[in-house]
């Protein structure tokens, strides 16, 4: 019989190591298979719902013409943000699937409908674009080039950083 030192300690729930071990099994490829789940990021959706809704009343309720403007502008960008949040709880996030001869892309974060199926052949480049970024989204964006068409996908849509380049790596692995 092994002691408990020898047996190595066994991750408690909530630690670090658990926390490690559950998400390197969700992003863990089996066999030619791998499957990358996509993170929705609520709380940036909270603040822009709040901040819009609030400001833009304040701005409607206290101020002249050109601020009650604005205060719709902020209003209407709180309701934009207010959807996004609810699109979080209706769709799944998505996932990306790189399996042995076809890839599943999802066209964006929480969007209805079902995910692009292409050949793994047509994957004609998969990068990181690092410094040429939107200014509204993270650096690094993943992109995978398909045909004529390009699938972003920006930091903030992954749990980590890794994730991308284990998309990255799968892609590359048998071309």
């Amino acid at each position: 019989m092994r002691s408990k030192a020898e047996s190595g300690p066994s991750p408690v729930a909530g630690s670090v190591d658990a926390a490690g071990a559950r998400d390197k099994a969700r992003a863990e490829p089996s066999g030619d298979r791998l499957t990358i789940f996509l993170e929705p990021r609520r709380e940036r959706h909270v603040s822009w719902a709040v901040f819009g809704v609030v400001v833009g009343a304040l701005l409607i309720w206290r101020l002249g013409t050109v601020a009650q403007w604005l205060g719709g502008f902020l209003i209407l960008l709180g309701l934009w943000a207010t959807w996004k949040l609810v699109a979080t709880y209706l769709y799944e996030a998505g996932a990306i699937v790189v399996d042995g001869s076809r890839v599943e892309l999802p066209r964006g974060l929480c969007k209805p409908g079902k995910p692009d199926v292409v050949e793994r052949s047509q994957v004609a480049h998969a990068y990181l674009l690092r410094r040429a970024v939107p200014w509204n989204a993270s650096s690094p964006v993943l992109v995978v080039e398909v045909g004529d068409r390009a699938y972003p996908y920006p930091r903030d849509w992954f749990a980590t950083e890794a994730d991308q380049r284990r998309v990255i790596h799968a892609l590359a692995k048998t071309r």
